[in-house]
């Protein structure tokens, strides 16, 4: 797993905060990105999870899925989301980088986008809290049950929404 703005010597394993899933109120089918070990197995609701050693990128994917990719390298969340938007049902963590190229490629095929209030504090394996990261995170919705959710999350003061007019084709 790929660090989530680690420094040097520290762990480069972090997992969602629980408050994220509790706004969400929902349970995943999939979560495609898990740590081989750690909290995240206690904290993400999710019936089935695709570890570092199944290959989430390359392992098959159904359902509603969690996906928290490892955020390391200046492009690494590329391929994580080419298949989240592929797979089109389900909600991503991602860097809120809305600057970035890869954003503007991703972003405008979501249904929607949910910004959370501050940064988010990853959690470690040990269960601690990490200090503010740099940048803060964007939820990115596909298909109806993500865009109720992230809608429900706004609801209970998570963060901002906004939904994504459909394109039209050029």
């Amino acid at each position: 797993m790929k660090p989530h703005h680690a420094a040097p010597g520290q762990t480069d394993e972090w997992f969602t905060p629980p408050e994220i899933f509790e706004a969400l109120g929902v349970t995943f089918d999939l979560d495609v990105a898990q740590p081989e070990t750690g909290r995240a197995f206690l904290s993400v609701p999710c019936r089935r999870f695709l570890t570092i050693s199944d290959n989430g990128l390359t392992a098959p994917w159904d359902g509603f899925v969690w996906m928290n990719p490892p955020f390391g390298g200046r492009n690494g969340v590329v391929p994580w989301l080419r298949r989240f938007m592929e797979h089109g049902n389900g909600i991503a963590c991602v860097n809120a980088l809305t600057s970035a190229g890869w954003f503007h490629d991703f972003a405008p095929y979501a249904d929607a986008l949910l910004f959370p209030r501050g940064k988010t504090k990853f959690v470690r394996p040990d269960g601690t809290r990490g200090n503010s990261p740099g940048n803060g995170v964007v939820l990115i919705g596909m298909g109806q049950q993500a865009v109720q959710a992230m809608g429900r999350a706004q609801d209970q003061g998570l963060g901002m929404m906004a939904t994504v007019k459909e394109r039209e084709a050029a």
